[in-house]
């Protein structure tokens, strides 16, 4: 699978949230985009990884 337009590597069978996590992202400041559609935050314990996806992880930065 791609994120954020590279290969990347993961389990088979892995969800989401345990990519974001073991990636270390923070998932209350990041934004997950599946082959163009937006994955909400409330299905991200259920959306399992695929190797034929694309994925867009962006991470909210607060600043002034």
């Amino acid at each position: 699978m791609k994120v954020n337009g590279k290969e990347s590597i993961f389990q088979k069978g892995m969800k989401l949230d345990e990519f974001l996590k073991s990636n270390g992202y923070d998932e209350a400041k990041v934004a997950v985009e599946c082959n163009g559609n937006i994955i909400p935050k409330d299905f991200y314990g259920e959306h399992e990884l695929n190797d034929k996806n694309s994925y867009e992880i962006v991470v909210f930065v607060g600043g002034g």
